[in-house]
């Protein structure tokens, strides 16, 4: 299983996510915003972000961008949530809300493969 780190502003998906993340068997970390996720990513790299793109302080737009543009982290895929998922266009794959749990754990179990794969 993988490291997934959860970048959302709201706690409640956060939890819901770690949820349905610990339960399939991975390891959750958590930030609230994307200045933070990247601080976590450059402390502790996770196999994957799971990222929502409207936030306060930095959003999913700049941090899929920063992680991209970073030899250290543009091979961390990324999965972007988001019911504006048009801003997601960078992300490795992309979920609108709401989606089903089953969706989710299925992409990202896919972007997790795919990774493990690159390595």
């Amino acid at each position: 299983m993988g490291m997934i780190l959860v970048v959302d502003d709201e706690p409640d998906l956060r939890y819901l996510l770690r949820l349905f993340f610990t339960r399939a068997g991975h390891q959750v970390a958590e930030a609230g915003n994307g200045a933070t996720a990247l601080a976590s990513v450059h402390e502790a790299p996770p196999d994957l972000v799971v990222t929502d793109m409207m936030m306060p302080v930095m959003g999913g737009v700049e941090l899929i961008r920063r992680l991209h543009d970073d030899p250290a982290t543009a091979a961390i895929p990324i999965l972007a949530v988001s019911g504006d998922w048009q801003l997601a266009a960078d992300a490795d794959a992309v979920l609108a809300k709401p989606y089903r749990r089953a969706e989710l754990l299925a992409a990202v179990d896919g972007l997790l493969q795919k990774g493990r794969e690159g390595q």
